[in-house]
């Protein structure tokens, strides 16, 4: 039986759902990047990065290229930059909603 589509898009953003893999993915919608410059970016451990990498990589999330001794990651396709940019909006848009429910709440002084 197949997985029903809801569970395969939980599943998705379940992957999606680690602040390390997101700030991976946000440094890799600029380009390509070798793991030293992502490590660079990110404050931990190479193996606990090496860890995320390879969750990103096996649901084909990103992709490595090795050149010589050094691996470089990429984004698997442009779909994945676009949904960070979306994600950014939707969150942007959230935020501005909770500022202006604050300042409301702020101006009318009640309980």
């Amino acid at each position: 039986m197949p997985v029903p589509l809801y569970q395969a898009k939980a599943e998705f953003f379940r992957v999606l759902g680690h602040p390390v893999r997101i700030r991976v993915l946000e440094l890799l919608c600029d380009g390509p990047k070798p793991v030293r410059e992502l490590l660079a970016e990110i404050d931990i451990e190479a193996s606990s990065l090496s860890q995320q990498l390879a969750v990103l990589r096996r649901y084909g999330i990103v992709t490595a290229t090795r050149e010589g001794s050094t691996v470089v990651y990429a984004l698997a396709g442009a779909d994945v930059s676009e949904l960070m940019l979306a994600a950014r909006r939707i969150l942007t848009e959230l935020l501005v909603d909770k500022r202006e429910l604050l300042t409301a709440l702020q101006e009318t002084g009640a309980p």
